[in-house]
């Protein structure tokens, strides 16, 4: 079993102050295998942090990413599409991208549906819309994680802090998904499955 921590949105210190405490206390170094962040990262002390919790961080390009310092910019990929093959014996293809270089944005199901193909991925996590979904499509699975911060967008001025913890399986072609939200200062999880057909 490998397990990936999913996030992205992160947008310190321009639009949230910090990642929530109660979030920081489930990010425990040396538990979580991989990090797949959709981008908007903004400041290396939060790279750093994530490089904390896995060596093996994953960032794409958000739309405000590479506005920081030259060494910010040389941590994140200079691309807004990149493709992860995640090891174990079925080999699920995960695709990160932040929807934000899409056309249409701002989580089209279509457009995300033609990203995947032309990625040739399993799942496909994106980002930029600051909004958690997870759903099936053409025999596909979409996980946007949300903004880890809950930071405001313009077609999200209240979103609520979210991420995903990832579990990808060893010995079958499938994912279990376990999305956390704090909602009214609490944590709720909740837990949803994918096999790829």
């Amino acid at each position: 079993m490998t397990l990936i921590l999913v996030l992205g949105d992160i947008h310190i210190p321009q639009r949230a102050a910090d990642i929530p405490a109660k979030f920081r206390k489930l990010l425990v170094p040396g538990k979580i295998d991989r990090i797949l962040c959709t981008g908007n990262v903004t400041d290396s002390a939060t790279l750093e942090y994530l490089r904390s919790i896995s060596s093996d961080v994953s960032v794409s390009r958000g739309e405000f990413d590479g506005r920081g310092s030259q060494q910010q910019q040389q941590q994140q990929s200079q691309h807004p599409i990149s493709v992860r093959t995640v090891a174990g014996q079925c080999g699920l293809r995960i695709g990160l991208v932040n929807g934000h270089f899409l056309v249409p944005g701002n989580g089209d199901v279509d457009t995300l549906a033609a990203a995947a193909r032309q990625m040739d991925v399993d799942v496909l996590v994106s980002g930029s819309t600051h909004r958690f979904e997870a759903y099936e499509e053409q025999g596909r699975f979409f996980i946007n994680p949300g903004s880890i911060t809950g930071a405001f967008s313009p077609l999200e001025p209240n979103a609520v802090p979210s991420f995903v913890l990832m579990e990808v399986k060893d010995d079958a072609p499938a994912v279990i998904v376990y999305v956390y939200q704090l909602v009214a200062d609490d944590v709720v999880v909740d837990r949803i499955e994918y096999t790829r057909p």
